[in-house]
């Protein structure tokens, strides 16, 4: 199990910004607690000693918040001078990280996985990325994802916006740092999805592993709305 992790902390925000119009979306109230508090103590429960957070939008209000500690868990920033998308912001926060395998969640989504069993996963298949991967009976507000054999993934299909079952990139990956940082470029804005993950789907071992899992992505007001009722029982303290 690695015990550093980045959360990806940077976006706009412009779904929710209706509701929550000046914090950072992972910063969004969730029964009174930053929706942040709960990734960071579900990495707690599985050994997690070190989070880098990526932030851009609106970062001097997670850095006020949590400064340096989280129950334990060390805090540190990377900060994008300019946006960098969800895989120029990995990389920067990559630079930053000590082991060889390190955990990426999206800070506006919670899917409660075994992390101890993705990361055996990632390490028996000897991949260079590993997804975290999600059936959902309505995938019209993600791309879809189609598996090969061994577990590998054959190709990323768009969001066609139809309201039909898929299974979904559901937001945690498991990267080698090396690898990552030599197959991009430094203080380039991109796309982890589009750009790293369907770009070097046929030059890397890019593995999915299937959990059925709580999920929730708070990005839109209905769902953000639905994570208030939910996380009264969150299970991780």
């Amino acid at each position: 199990m690695t015990t550093e992790a980045i959360i990806l902390a940077g976006g706009f925000g412009t779904r929710l910004q209706s509701i929550v119009f000046d914090l950072p979306k992972p910063m969004a109230p969730v029964n009174d607690r930053p929706f942040l508090d709960y990734q960071l103590l579900y990495l707690k429960h599985y050994g997690v000693k070190r989070v880098i957070i990526s932030i851009g939008y609106l970062h001097d209000k997670i850095t006020a918040h949590y400064q340096n500690n989280f129950e334990g868990i060390e805090i540190v920033y990377a900060p994008e001078k300019a946006p960098l998308g969800t895989g120029g912001g990995i990389r920067l926060a990559l630079e930053m990280c000590n082991s060889r395998s390190v955990l990426v969640l999206n800070g506006d989504s919670f899917f409660d996985i075994n992390l101890n069993s993705f990361c055996s996963q990632h390490s028996t298949y000897m991949s260079d990325c590993s997804l975290a991967l999600r059936k959902v009976e309505d995938a019209a507000r993600y791309g879809t994802i189609k598996q090969g054999s061994n577990n590998s993934i054959a190709s990323f299909k768009e969001k066609t916006g139809e309201a039909a079952p898929g299974l979904i990139n559901a937001g945690i990956y498991i990267l080698n740092k090396e690898v990552y940082l030599q197959k991009t470029k430094p203080d380039k804005s991109f796309s982890i999805e589009k750009d790293f993950f369907e770009k070097r789907i046929s030059e890397l071992n890019i593995s999915g592993f299937t959990y059925q899992g709580y999920f929730i992505d708070i990005g839109i007001p209905e769902d953000y709305e639905k994570a208030q009722h939910d996380f009264k029982e969150f299970k991780y303290k």
